[in-house]
């Protein structure tokens, strides 16, 4: 591990503001702004997929309460997206699920 580093993330909802740190940690040895660099281009990826997912399959709305419930269907949901993103056809992932169904 050469690197360690930490983000605090500040958010205000509805007149509540809430604190978080996520820390980081590296084999790489990263300067201040590369690592910041590669810190939001992991969440610009994470949140690109998230908005996928949830275009796709409805993942937000979602009713399953039980806990291992809801990571068997994450799965499902992330090996469908997979396997439509495979599909040769120009038709955007939600629309190859519709034409499957």
């Amino acid at each position: 591990m050469a690197t360690i580093g930490f983000v605090k993330r500040t958010t205000v909802r509805a007149g509540r503001t809430t604190e978080q740190l996520r820390y980081f940690t590296s084999s790489l040895s990263l300067g201040l702004k590369t690592l910041a660099r590669a810190i939001r281009s992991h969440w610009r990826i994470q949140n690109s997929c998230h908005w996928v997912l949830d275009v796709t399959s409805r993942e937000d709305e979602s009713r399953t309460l039980e806990k291992s419930a809801k990571g068997n269907f994450a799965w499902l949901y992330q090996l469908r997206l997979s396997l439509l993103k495979q599909h040769p056809s120009q038709q955007q992932p939600a629309m190859k699920r519709r034409a499957c169904g």
